[in-house]
């Protein structure tokens, strides 16, 4: 078993949750109900953005932590699940003394979330998904194609490029210093191109259709209808197949709806979380 990096603790207040395989590096801020948020592909804790994570940590305290194989998170060997993946979610919780937390999950993080919410219940008291989906025969949007390009492209800035057109809306990519902003935060933690794709394969076996009615706790789902990477037909379906979700469709936002309208997705969750 991989050790805790001893006597590290980064400007970022980076810290390190023992998994089952290895630490996992999470930051923590804000006080109040615990919530956790769970990160997609190709995604690390800094891309929540800073406008996002503080307008949270004012109503709640909230962890963000990076995937295995993300940042200073432990090497990631392939073959690795969603499972293995939700598995880790849950050793972070059992790390910072939560029994429960409200769980929120952007794409590959938001089926990571549900996994958690199926098989370890208890350990949910409120769900958001965000620009997910339940299983992939129709998911996929042509943004898909562009990450798996960033992926392999070898060149800082052709990634960067990729990246910032798959994730966001054209008319958020076309406002000034978007970009910029963009390359500069997904640029500042280390996000190896190989795992990248191992994110990517342990997601296309994602489907939790026959298992989601059995799904209780109070769930929102919200999705850009302008989502380049996971068509927003996708978490419409995700939303019917939930007892009871709620579903929330934002007008021409693209994947990243937290990056595109901060505030309004904190709003979101706490209205949702905190009733």
């Amino acid at each position: 078993m991989t050790e805790l990096p001893s006597g590290r603790i980064p400007p970022a207040q980076i810290q390190f949750a023992q998994a089952a395989d290895g630490p996992l590096a999470y930051v923590r801020r804000g006080e109040g109900p615990p919530l956790l948020l769970v990160m997609g592909v190709a995604g690390h804790h800094r891309m929540w953005s800073e406008e996002f994570l503080a307008a949270l940590a004012e109503q709640f305290d909230v962890v963000a932590f990076d995937n295995r194989g993300i940042g200073e998170s432990f090497l990631a060997a392939s073959g690795f699940t969603l499972d293995d993946l939700a598995a880790d979610a849950v050793a972070v919780m059992d790390h910072v003394g939560w029994d429960s937390a409200h769980v929120v999950g952007i794409s590959m993080g938001g089926a990571i979330a549900q996994l958690v919410a199926l098989d370890h219940p208890a350990r949910v008291r409120t769900l958001t998904l965000g620009c997910t989906w339940a299983e992939g025969s129709d998911a996929w949007a042509p943004g898909v194609g562009k990450l798996a390009e960033a992926a392999t492209s070898g060149d800082v800035a052709t990634a960067a490029r990729l990246m910032f057109e798959a994730n966001v809306s054209p008319g958020f990519a076309a406002e000034s210093g978007h970009f910029k902003e963009f390359t500069e935060i997904a640029g500042s933690v280390k996000v190896p191109g190989p795992v990248v794709l191992m994110q990517m394969n342990a997601a296309i076996a994602h489907d939790t259709t026959s298992r989601l009615g059995l799904l209780e706790r109070p769930t929102l789902v919200v999705h850009g209808t302008a989502d380049d990477v996971i068509k927003h037909e996708a978490g419409e379906r995700l939303a019917a197949a939930i007892p009871g979700a709620t579903l929330d469709l934002w007008d021409g936002v693209g994947h990243l709806f937290f990056w595109e309208q901060p505030q309004r997705a904190a709003d979101a969750i706490a209205a949702h979380a905190l009733g």
